[in-house]
């Protein structure tokens, strides 16, 4: 009888993307490969030209073999060579890419900023830091729930805040777990709120900017709608946490991260134990918040991406790592800062990890270049051609469920708008859908899902930085997922239908 009364468990997170590319792998025989020409786009962004390689529509052709029969890629079980078979997988996942993005960008941008807070955390300012917060608030605690949320969200509106917040939520997700509340809500107010801000912004230089731009529409238009949109997203998204954090404080055994903050609760009652909060400590908060403002000031200046935010990171760390030595906080000596550095490296290493192998997943399917024979550049054709064939209203709207769907392959928004927006558009003037509602539903499409895909590499080193395996945020992440994608759906049919 115990057994069936025992609960289902969501299979581990590498579990899940190892099926997935099982999957993948399978398709690569029922689904022959195709590509697509490229020609340079140019576009005005903020008064100055900016240039993107985009595929050409109608340039779409299956590749076939010398007698004439379409070309299917298959996948073998292991390949040498550095060739990518199924066995493959995860080393290939891990090396793609570069500095500038996924995958090993992302993973040493994960590592770094894993280490440089582990310096910080080992210093126990921010432990102490906290427990004068929870000191100071007395009952007030609730208000910083909506004041970060709406921060964070128009952090990803305005310069397309993501990868970010996995730092933030290393600061965030023990004072959540502190007040009451658990790991779930930090990572809502931080990572989620970013996506809802990502997904619904009219300037983000990473999606909509590049969207329009390669869509031959001006860059910044719409924007009326979609600050209008952005408010409606947050306000909702505020109040969705706000009752989820307040049913949590009642009952904390109703989380389902209930038992992995346990690590962050075990931590706080050390604190609990010696408040002092001293001058060293304070010292290595301003650097902190000194840090953060240098990483804001230089995304929203110069554009800083993945190698500098990571350098910077590692400065805040090291900075903070030698305050504490000169005030003997916690007693930490010089080997300390490598000690700290390395415990918090190895706890990220799985998100690290994941964000490999996911990648994994676009690698077997033959890879996102529209130039290059892939399946998933016949999978990207065969949706657009299905999408022309409907009526205005229901043709936005599948164009929004497509985008969303192939956000799984490629989360990058740069490089989804580069890959389909070059589709779409011409797509949409086929349905008499105007491009910039189709705008609209790559924006959605590929800013919401992000809160929920395995394959999103700033997702797992969110989940990474709170402590839970994807499967556990899956759980409760699931029910708003689908509350925003109604709401979605409503903003793109009713974009269409006041001619947007």
């Amino acid at each position: 009888m115990k057994e069936k009364n025992k609960a289902w468990k969501v299979p581990h997170t590498f579990v899940i993307v190892f099926f997935v590319v099982l999957l993948a792998a399978i398709v690569t025989y029922l689904v022959p490969v195709g590509q697509f020409q490229t020609e340079e786009v140019t576009y005005t962004q903020n008064g100055e030209e900016s240039t993107k390689t985009v595929l050409i529509p109608n340039s779409f052709e299956i590749v076939k073999d010398e007698e004439g029969n379409p070309v299917r890629q298959g996948t073998s079980l292991f390949e040498s060579g550095g060739e990518a078979g199924f066995l493959n997988y995860v080393f290939e996942g891990l090396v793609s890419g570069d500095k500038w993005g996924s995958a090993v960008g992302i993973v040493a941008f994960i590592l770094i900023i894993g280490g440089a807070f582990g310096i910080i955390m080992k210093t126990r300012a921010i432990e102490e830091g906290i427990l004068s917060v929870i000191d100071k608030t007395k009952g007030r605690e609730i208000l910083i729930i909506p004041i970060m949320f709406f921060l964070f969200s128009l952090g990803g509106a305005v310069f397309g805040m993501g990868e970010e917040a996995i730092a933030f939520a290393m600061i965030l997700v023990p004072l959540m777990v502190a007040l009451g509340y658990d790991a779930i809500t930090g990572v809502m107010i931080t990572y989620v709120a970013t996506q809802i801000g990502f997904a619904t912004s009219w300037m983000n230089p990473f999606s909509v900017a590049i969207a329009q731009g390669v869509s031959g529409v001006p860059v910044m238009s719409g924007a009326p709608f979609r600050i209008g949109m952005w408010a409606v997203f947050t306000l909702i998204g505020i109040i969705y946490t706000w009752r989820y954090a307040a049913g949590i404080k009642k009952d904390p055994l109703k989380s389902v991260s209930y038992e992995s903050d346990s690590y962050f609760r075990k931590e706080m009652k050390t604190g609990e134990l010696k408040v002092r909060f001293t001058l060293g400590h304070g010292l290595v908060l301003l650097t902190i918040a000194a840090g953060i403002a240098w990483i804001v000031w230089g995304v929203v200046e110069h554009a800083y991406y993945i190698p500098e935010i990571a350098s910077q990171f590692f400065t805040i760390g090291l900075a903070a790592g030698l305050i504490a030595v000169f005030f003997k906080l916690n007693n930490m000596k010089i080997d300390d800062i490598a000690e700290g550095f390395i415990e918090g490296a190895k706890d990220l290493l799985p998100a690290a990890l994941v964000v490999g192998m996911a990648k994994g997943i676009v690698i077997i399917l033959g890879g996102d270049s529209p130039d290059a024979p892939s399946v998933l550049n016949t999978m990207l054709f065969g949706a657009g051609q299905v999408i022309g064939d409907f009526p205005a209203a229901l043709s936005a709207w599948f164009m929004y469920l497509f985008q969303s769907g192939f956000n799984f392959f490629v989360v990058s928004g740069s490089g989804q708008a580069a890959l389909t927006m070059p589709l779409m558009a011409p797509l949409a003037d086929i349905a008499g859908v105007s491009r910039q509602v189709a705008v609209l539903a790559f924006q959605l499409g590929d800013g919401l899902t992000n809160i929920f895909v395995p394959t999103s590499a700033a997702l797992l080193g969110a989940l990474g930085a709170a402590r839970l395996d994807w499967g556990t945020w899956a759980k409760f992440i699931i029910k708003f997922l689908l509350l925003l994608m109604g709401i979605s759906s409503l903003f793109v049919i009713g974009a269409v239908l006041i001619g947007l």
